[in-house]
């Protein structure tokens, strides 16, 4: 009789045919015995759902709604609704006697007229004395005597002028004595209270207080009334379960889509996938030669700077040695004579060009994020305006993007930790990962199409500008290191006054060049009315923008990290001035 939990139904079928019978139970599949009734509004037996409850609720064991029990018995409580229908059909199947027949008359179940079962031969009626009759309204029952009768006994025992007050009804429309009668007082029910919602005798009545008395109607209209709210709620569950299997289509249809759906997306990715890795491996390819050639270039040119080195090492080897064996071996006569000689041999081969910083870095950059990502967006339709992916505070110490010289050149002179950047605008704006080449070459392009536009003009005053400021700057740069150099390695004296003109020069650039960002800046809300517009033909352009700005700030990160070199160096240039002053007094 417990059941199990059910397996959610398949179609609508099923669902109806699982709620076809509204007495018998969905687990034991047997007339309701003590039918609980849940919040979710299932009903189960009480026997089938006793033990199922856990720490006060109980889950329902076909939608699986949770309800809160209360009490000892852990079972929510009796639907005194359907106790009635089912009462009232086990009354219904019991065999009646004509009260005038010596025989036995098999009597029809009320509800089976209202649940459409009158027509199945089951639920016929024979009556032994006459059994021709075989109609469900052939029995009846007189309210007045309290008898059942068949149709030919109601005929020929009621046909006497004196039965004409007696009330006779079908059998299955009797009414109940029990609901008749007050339990309380034992008068018949004459009115119905709106308010509580219960029937009332005359002495229910007169015990109400006065307020409560408004409230009260007939039985015959609270009956009429109660049909008609009912016929209300019939009509809105109707038009509910009109809207539910609706609903059931409708996700029935929906779930048929989304699986077309999955299985066309499922193969628009396998396809997509499929292109990427084609697409990708073509570029993996080109990048490994890219990289490979790069690896062979620098290679080749550290081996050739190598060997130079190591050819000239002898020589400066077999000099000192030289020098030493001429100290030692001279006299004052003979040291006159060719020392000079040899000092100025010594000179010449100190001032020779000797290639001791590498010519490039040892980096190898193929920008490989970038190029996979060029590839991937024509088949992502991705045209994504180019986003931060640095700033020039994020500068570290070292061999960087700042320091580096243009054509790839790196200056070990340069390679200075902590170069601060100012704390400006600039110094936190956007950086562009963009080469100087690649905006070079970019421009080129563009300028050369010949298109009067606004940005190719831009573009014409900006190489002019930019080339004028990176000409100062490289001026500049060499400057330093060649002090630097001279500081370092000759220990030569060092006039303060050349230091603090490149340190003047230095700050008269970095005001030019936050100015030529600031006006180019200015132009970015010129420049994107016009990317809205046609972003797809400007994107280019938009590139080679973002690319200046980079370009304008790495400028100035360098010249940052020369004033703090040049900084750093003019305390030792004051320092031995100070010293030669007080050893060479004028």
């Amino acid at each position: 009789m417990s059941g199990g939990i059910f397996s959610p139904l398949g179609s609508c079928s099923e669902l109806e045919k699982a709620n076809c019978h509204p007495l018998v139970c969905l687990l034991c599949h047997e007339p309701y015995q003590h039918p609980c009734l849940l919040d979710c509004y299932h009903n189960f037996c009480a026997s089938c759902l006793r033990g199922r409850a856990s720490d006060g609720r109980l889950r329902c064991p076909l939608c699986g709604h949770p309800s809160v029990v209360r009490g000892g018995t852990g079972l929510p409580p009796v639907d005194r609704l359907l106790q009635f229908l089912v009462d009232s059909s086990a009354d219904g199947e019991e065999d009646v006697q004509c009260a005038n027949c010596d025989r036995r008359c098999a009597k029809a179940v009320r509800a089976a007229g209202r649940a459409g079962w009158a027509g199945d031969p089951q639920w016929g009626h024979v009556c032994h004395q006459h059994p021709f009759i075989q109609e469900l309204d052939t029995m009846y029952f007189c309210n007045t005597c309290g008898q059942p009768l068949c149709a030919p006994c109601r005929e020929e025992t009621h046909r006497a002028k004196m039965f004409a007050r007696h009330e006779i009804v079908s059998l299955s429309k009797r009414t109940k004595d029990i609901h008749k009668k007050c339990p309380l007082h034992e008068e018949p029910y004459i009115m119905f209270s709106t308010e509580k919602k219960s029937m009332l005798c005359i002495n229910c009545f007169r015990d109400m207080q006065g307020e409560s008395r408004a409230h009260c109607i007939d039985i015959e209209t609270a009956y009429m009334q109660g049909c008609q709210r009912l016929d209300q709620a019939v009509m809105a569950v109707k038009e509910l379960q009109t809207s539910t299997r609706e609903a059931i289509v409708l996700l029935k249809a929906m779930i048929e889509e989304v699986r077309n759906s999955a299985s066309e997306e499922e193969a628009a990715i396998n396809s997509l996938f499929g292109r990427m890795q084609e697409q990708l491996s073509e570029r993996k390819k080109t990048l490994l030669k890219a990289v490979q050639s790069q690896h062979e270039e620098k290679e080749k040119a550290f081996k050739e700077q190598l060997a130079h080195l190591a050819s000239l090492l002898p020589t400066l080897q077999v000099h000192l040695v030289t020098c030493s064996a001429f100290l030692s071996s001279a006299n004052k006569a003979e040291f006159l004579d060719l020392g000079y000689q040899l000092m100025e041999r010594l000179q010449r081969i100190v001032k020779l060009p000797h290639r001791l910083r590498p010519a490039q870095t040892s980096k190898i950059n193929s920008e490989y994020r970038a190029e996979f990502a060029r590839c991937l967006e024509p088949l992502l339709m991705l045209s994504p305006r180019r986003s931060v992916v640095g700033s020039a505070s994020g500068i570290g110490p070292g061999i960087t993007g700042t320091n580096m010289l243009p054509g790839g050149q790196c200056s070990k002179t340069l390679m200075v930790p902590g170069c601060p950047p100012d704390d400006d605008k600039m110094s936190t704006g956007p950086l562009v990962r963009k080469p100087t080449m690649h905006r070079y070459i970019s421009t080129k392009v563009l300028l050369a199409e010949g298109r009067e536009t606004p940005f190719a003009e831009h573009c014409r005053n900006y190489e002019n500008t930019y080339r004028m400021l990176q000409t100062e700057i490289q001026s500049l740069k060499d400057q330093v290191q060649e002090l630097h150099r001279d500081l370092t390695k000759h220990h030569s004296l060092i006039k303060t006054e050349i230091m603090s003109e490149i340190l003047q020069k230095s700050l008269q650039m970095d005001v030019q060049i936050a100015a030529h960002y600031s006006a180019v800046e200015m132009m970015r809300s010129v420049f994107e009315e016009v990317w809205e517009e046609t972003y797809q033909r400007v994107a280019n352009e938009q590139e080679i923008y973002e690319a200046q700005l980079h370009d304008l700030l790495q400028l100035r990160q360098e010249n940052n990290c020369l004033t703090t070199i040049t900084k750093q160096i003019a305390p030792y240039v004051r320092s031995i001035a100070k010293v030669k002053e007080r050893l060479e007094p004028r």
